[in-house]
């Protein structure tokens, strides 16, 4: 499958939408935490393991990015777009039938492989073609479309809750409701694949930087520089502090105030789920544009440093203030997002956009460690805090000690990127010029 090139006249702006339909879609994966109460009480699963699916389905996005970044920027957006949709959907409907036969490890194959592979080429699609064709605000550009994946549970979690309630939250009803998901993603996913096209020139907008202008820096050639490997540490450890809330977020909010006169019903932790979504979806826009004008390495010592004394609230006072504990929540949200959507043009500033995509491929192995680690940090620490008795703001107290730590560790990670050596640059584009022979005039 060639990539589609954009005929003369076409509207760049047209390539957002594209790339929101899929990352929308594959932005469900956030409102996992929906799932986890029905999943543990019709299967007999405990904290640890009704997130396993979540947890696999994120390591498979790294390792799927990852390993396929360079396929994607040879083969193009469409083709990434594809196998996104078939693969994604398909986890969706494997998974319908464990649960439908009451087979957990079916459930962990479909969402958490099958899916994960889905999210990972998903993810990375449409990125490097975002880059090209808005190499004048390349924040604002991955911003719009890596949005949509932070907004996708804002869509997905009241989707599913409302799902279980008209189906049943047994293991027949948990089925049923994956299977709808399942077919619903296919046709939407299939906007993008029709819509998306690659520009027909290096300079996409008049007057503005031409693409292959500046640092070329290739992925085998980013991924041996400290800087690849500092920035990989810097997203580990936004990415694990966010994730902790993230994953558990519905029952999180249920124990923090379950002792208290205003408990918080199903219906408002799931509420409170679409909230954070709304945070994380605002943040990838609202932080990544904001880096165009202040510089990435800025933003990311507010995502860090602030994000630190935010989880330090939460841990100090979160109980005894409803409103500042979900306050804390959504600007740590906020910041996870906005590190996610920031990160490309990160990468475009050091290494400059050729193969862009695959170095952002590589680098986001480091959310597959995330993926594990933010989960297994708090879900561990909260199923042995409740073996040893204790219950409410008292689980999770460790865990959010923890995660300040890792974010300075994050932020002495960010302050140690520096320029490329010049060693590591192209001293001409050639690969690139080659890779433009070979598009379709």
């Amino acid at each position: 499958m060639s990539p589609p090139v954009a005929p003369p006249g076409w509207s760049r702006w047209l390539v957002p939408p594209a790339a929101l339909s899929v990352h929308l879609s594959i932005g469900q994966a956030y409102a996992w935490s929906v799932f986890k109460p029905p999943l543990e009480s019709a299967l007999h699963l405990n904290g640890t393991e009704s997130a396993l699916p979540f947890q696999l389905a994120i390591v498979m996005l790294g390792l799927s990015a990852a390993f396929g970044g360079t396929l994607v920027e040879r083969k193009g957006p469409r083709w990434a777009m594809t196998v996104a949709l078939v693969c994604f959907s398909s986890g969706f409907l494997i998974s319908a039938l464990g649960a439908a036969s009451e087979q957990y490890w079916l459930i962990v194959l479909g969402y958490g492989f099958v899916g994960g592979i889905g999210l990972g080429i998903g993810y990375i699609s449409p990125v490097s073609t975002l880059i090209k064709w808005f190499p004048d605000r390349p924040g604002m550009a991955t911003g719009i479309a890596i949005m949509g994946f932070g907004g996708g549970a804002l869509i997905a979690s009241p989707w599913s809750a409302q799902m279980l309630q008209s189906f049943g939250s047994d293991h027949s009803g948990i089925a049923l409701a994956f299977l709808v998901h399942g077919l619903a993603y296919v046709v939407f996913m299939s906007l993008g694949v029709l819509l998306v096209r690659v520009p027909r020139t290096e300079q996409p907008v008049a007057d503005g930087p031409n693409v292959v202008d500046g640092v070329q820096v290739s992925a085998r050639s980013a991924v041996r520089t400290p800087q690849f490997w500092c920035l990989w540490v810097v997203l580990c450890m936004n990415v694990t502090a966010g994730i902790g809330i993230l994953e558990k977020a519905a029952p999180m909010i249920t124990d923090f105030f379950a002792d208290t006169s205003t408990p918080v019903s199903v219906s408002a932790a799931a509420g409170f789920v679409a909230l954070l979504s709304a945070a994380n979806m605002a943040g990838r826009i609202g932080w990544s544009s904001a880096s165009d004008l202040i510089g990435r390495k800025n933003i990311y010592r507010v995502y860090l440093g602030v994000g630190a004394l935010m989880y330090l609230l939460i841990a100090s006072f979160g109980d005894s203030s409803k409103p500042l504990f979900v306050l804390c929540a959504l600007v740590i949200l906020s910041f996870y997002g906005g590190g996610f959507a920031t990160v490309p043009a990160y990468l475009k500033d050091l290494f400059g956009p050729y193969q862009v995509g695959a170095i952002h491929g590589r680098l986001l192995t480091a959310w597959s460690t995330a993926g594990v680690l933010g989960p297994l940090i708090v879900n561990w620490i909260a199923d042995h805090q409740k073996a040893a008795g204790k219950h409410g703001p008292d689980l999770y107290g460790l865990s959010f000690m923890i995660m300040i730590g890792l974010l300075v560790i994050g932020f002495i990670a960010n302050e140690l990127v520096r320029p490329v050596h010049p060693r590591h640059h192209l001293s001409v584009p050639k690969e690139a010029a080659d890779g433009r022979r070979e598009q379709p005039a």
